[in-house]
């Protein structure tokens, strides 16, 4: 429906509305015959859609400005000047017209009789109406702030997000060097296998990069295979225990999660064949715990920041449960959530494709929507007046059938397109149809 109509669908409305309204302020619908009733009526429409138009096109030019949003009350203050002048002038221009041309009357003699009076009820129905607009406009632009809000606040998260996830390419791959170089000093045959599995590992972490959250199972046997690794440098100096797969099989953690908190127990204590450095993994009322006893290093070499603090700033990002850290005198353990469903503001650009297509849809409905209920809503209070309009004139021939039944049927069609999603016609016909005419151009093109 094109806004045209449907200003002049809302004018309609309005004028019926006045009609009734002016009706019964002046104590009316007594006439004599029908062509009484259809001039009044005719009269009541030509006030509703010219200065109805006028004040529609003086709120669209309004909202066209660039206001500013923390002092609303210029805006308001504004649009009621504005209305009322336009109204005034609007009503004025109407009296005098109907006066000179249908009365016969003179101007100087419509002049002479007009009085502040008769534009009382013009003027207060239309600051009713405009004071309805702006309370719907302020309304939506609310709503639209907070959308917008909203897309700053997810879009802002997974720049982070992304940024987070990006330290650890570099990162893991530095260490993993760093190591390789002390192998190749110490035991030139042990960095060849390093070599050769440091190739799977880090197959997984660029695997994962993409990833927000990464099963349990993934995880651990990732860990199991970056042990591995430090067992071939550290031999029997780390002791390493973990379960073999998750307890709930669709519980999540964050990708290389163990594996950071792994090289931060290597990294911080020390690791000798003497004090060998034991190393658990277990799960623990819904937490993934990574426990070490604790036996620091004097010297330690300084921290890049990526580890912990990484992990810790995308879980925050994702979920509201919290890392739990725990340092006693001869142990330390993180305890890293396992969620059972993946919650995210994040999105890669697949997903972003897929949310996008299904805003579309959403809002393509949400319109659908408003439309049918515009059209149900008009069908409400017209058909009524179109009854009385029968009752009053001619309850002979009771003609207002005709239009309760058509427009009828129309609103049960655009109903069953709105709310039925399957059969013909209904809202996923068109996708389906789409679908269907992609997938024949594929085997065309084959």
């Amino acid at each position: 429906m094109s806004k045209l109509v449907k200003n002049a669908l809302v004018a309609f409305i309005i004028g019926c509305v006045v009609y009734v309204i002016g009706n019964f302020v002046s104590g009316g619908f007594d006439y004599k015959d029908s062509s009484e009733f259809l001039t009044d009526f005719i009269f009541y429409q030509l006030y509703a859609f010219v200065l109805g138009f006028t004040n529609m096109y003086f709120f669209g030019y309004m909202e066209r400005l660039t206001w500013n949003r923390n002092k609303p009350l210029k805006r308001i203050i504004v649009g009621v000047i504005g209305s009322t002048v336009i109204t005034l002038i609007g009503l004025f221009i109407l009296r005098a017209t109907t006066n000179v041309f249908y009365y016969g009357n003179t101007f100087e003699e419509f002049l002479a009789y007009e009085k502040l009076e008769h534009y009382k009820f013009g003027l207060w129905i239309t600051l009713t109406i405009v004071a309805i607009f702006h309370v719907i406009y302020f309304y939506n632009k609310f709503q639209q702030n907070r959308i917008k809000e909203q897309k700053v606040i997810a879009g802002t998260a997974s720049a982070k997000f992304d940024a987070l996830k990006n330290q650890l390419d570099p990162h893991f791959l530095f260490n993993s060097l760093n190591v390789l170089t002390s192998l190749i000093e110490e035991n030139p045959e042990q960095a060849q296998k390093f070599t050769t599995s440091l190739s799977k590992v880090y197959r997984y972490v660029l695997e994962q990069k993409n990833k927000e959250l990464v099963t349990v199972d993934e995880e651990l046997q990732f860990a199991k295979t970056y042990m591995s690794l430090l067992k071939m440098r550290f031999e029997d100096s780390i002791v390493f225990t973990m379960p073999e797969q998750a307890i709930k099989p669709d519980s999540k953690v964050v990708p290389l999660s163990l594996q950071l908190l792994l090289e931060n127990a290597v990294k911080h204590n020390m690791v000798t064949s003497t004090k060998p450095l034991h190393i658990t993994i277990y799960e623990d009322g819904g937490y993934l715990v990574v426990e070490n006893n604790l036996q620091p290093k004097q010297i330690v070499k300084k921290s890049s920041g990526v580890g912990l603090s990484n992990i810790m700033q995308r879980y925050n990002l994702l979920t509201n449960r919290k890392i739990d850290i725990k340092k006693e005198a001869k142990r330390f353990a993180v305890a890293i959530p396992m969620l059972t469903k993946q919650i995210s503001v994040m999105r890669t650009e697949q997903s972003t494709s897929k949310l996008d297509d299904s805003y579309m849809r959403a809002l393509n409905h949400v319109d659908e929507l408003k439309g049918f209920y515009y059209s149900l809503i008009s069908y409400c209070l017209v058909i009524p007046f179109l009854i009385f309009i029968n009752y009053k004139t001619s309850w002979g021939f009771q003609w207002f059938w005709f239009p309760m039944f058509g427009w009828g049927i129309g609103i049960t069609i655009q109903a069953f397109k709105v709310f039925v999603n399957d059969g013909a016609f209904g809202r996923n016909w068109e996708k389906r149809k789409m679908e269907e005419f992609m997938r024949n151009e594929d085997k065309n093109w084959d």
